[in-house]
């Protein structure tokens, strides 16, 4: 079920290293299509795509506040508790991240500042079906709504009845959305980026999804899209040593696993008695779940991986660049002091990887596929931009301005050094 290796050379890291293909040419054919077709027909194309892939006929694409107020009454008042207390903790988190303006006296007379300013429009893609998950409206929501974001926009595939899954519609209630469409798929993203007769286009996209979803997120980001991140199937690694429960172990592996057919887990563990438990006790549990085949073809593709120390592990985990890493070992902070590279980090025994998935206050909108090494996961920057402003006095220009005629000069920008030269020199008369 669980490809277990046990001490591979150097040489065969890259293989044990490899995600899932989950993009094809049909998937990018496809894609494009859709995303045309929007571009094309607006409304007209989204409500035909929900015909055809959700199975139902809507009457119009936004929901109103009535169902909104339904979906609210509907969702069990512990289930809004909880929510309740995951937007507690994701505010209270997210809130600690806004950045101070920066002030800058460079030389005298010369001030440099940054300031960041909330992006007015975003967009959220929620995915719904077999798995709405509410838990990422969350996640976006609350932070845009303390950057100061003015416009928040929620697209989520609706029911075969015509209706959004009503824990979706309730957390958008309770985070602060604005506005939500009854869209899934390639075509949400389509119409977020481009905008239709109903959904006005917004400035940045984000939210996970299936391939189509991720693929229109590329494919629009190359039309001057802004979108969070390239974000494909979900993945966890794990380093764990004897001091490791093995069923906390074979726990992370399944959670990980009935997320897709193509997310991964692995296991980099210095001990042979760890590495020979875990599939034994995976085959116990992986029973329990509802999601069992689902879970069973992301095992096919997962890892038990056996390696001489902690230095060993490090190293590989550093190159694989997870987006969840679970530290679980007898001094997880030791090794913890090392990551270079991984979405979000999970210290010791007792922090699961769902914690930063629902409530703990980090953001569960992470970078897979390696892209660790570079990006960043979702935090209160992704919802501003940074503008710099600068002021210079009259001495200040005149202590600056042999250097940037002279750098203008150089690269033969002749306007640029007379842009400085007069208004140092007072030949604004003389040059007109």
């Amino acid at each position: 079920m669980v490809n277990v290796v046990k001490y591979p050379g150097r040489s065969e890291w890259n293989d044990l290293m490899r995600r899932a293909a989950t993009v094809n040419d049909m998937v990018r054919d496809n894609v494009r299509s859709i995303i045309e077709d929007v571009k094309r027909r607006g409304d007209e194309a989204l409500l035909e795509y929900s015909e055809r892939f959700d199975r139902c006929c809507l009457d119009s694409l936004k929901v109103g506040e009535k169902e909104i107020e339904e979906a609210c009454r509907a969702v069990p008042a512990s289930l809004k508790s909880s929510m309740e207390l995951a937007i507690s903790n994701i505010a209270k988190f997210h809130k600690a991240q806004m950045p101070d303006e920066v002030v800058v006296e460079t030389m005298p007379g010369v001030t440099c500042r940054q300031k960041a300013v909330p992006i007015s429009r975003v967009g959220i893609y929620a995915p719904g079906g077999n798995a709405p998950l509410f838990s990422t409206v969350l996640m976006l929501a609350v932070p845009a709504v303390i950057a100061g974001c003015e416009e928040i926009v929620l697209c989520t595939p609706p029911g075969k009845d015509g209706k959004v899954d009503a824990a979706i519609l309730c957390a958008a209630h309770m985070a602060g959305v604005n506005e939500i469409y009854k869209v899934g798929g390639a075509q949400a993203v389509a119409a977020m980026a481009f905008g239709t007769e109903s959904i006005k286009r917004v400035n940045k996209i984000f939210g996970p999804g299936n391939r189509y979803v991720t693929e229109a997120k590329q494919q629009v980001g190359m039309c001057g899209v802004a979108i969070d991140l390239p974000a494909g199937p979900s993945e966890v690694m794990v380093l764990a040593d004897s001091s490791a429960s093995p069923q906390s172990v074979a726990a992370d592996f399944l959670s990980q696993a009935e997320h897709g057919v193509d997310s991964q887990s692995i296991l980099l563990t210095d001990d042979e008695c760890l590495a020979d438990m875990l599939t034994v006790i995976i085959e116990r549990y992986i029973d329990l779940i509802p999601k069992k085949e689902l879970a069973m073809q992301s095992l096919s593709k997962s890892h038990v991986i056996l390696l001489h120390n902690s230095e060993e592990m490090m190293d590989f985990a550093n190159e694989y660049a997870p987006e969840h890493l679970i530290i679980n070992c007898t001094e997880p902070w030791s090794l913890a002091k090392k990551v270079k590279n991984a979405g979000s980090v999970f210290i010791g025994p007792y922090s699961p990887e769902s914690v930063g998935d629902y409530a703990s206050g980090t953001n569960h909108t992470l970078p897979t596929g390696g892209h660790a090494k570079s990006l960043s996961g979702v935090n209160i920057d992704s919802f501003v931009k940074k503008i710099t402003f600068q002021e210079l006095t009259q001495d200040g220009l005149k202590s600056i301005a042999s250097t940037v005629m002279e750098m203008a000069e150089r690269e033969g920008l002749i306007a640029h050094k007379l842009a400085v030269e007069v208004r140092i020199e007072n030949k604004i008369n003389e040059t007109l």
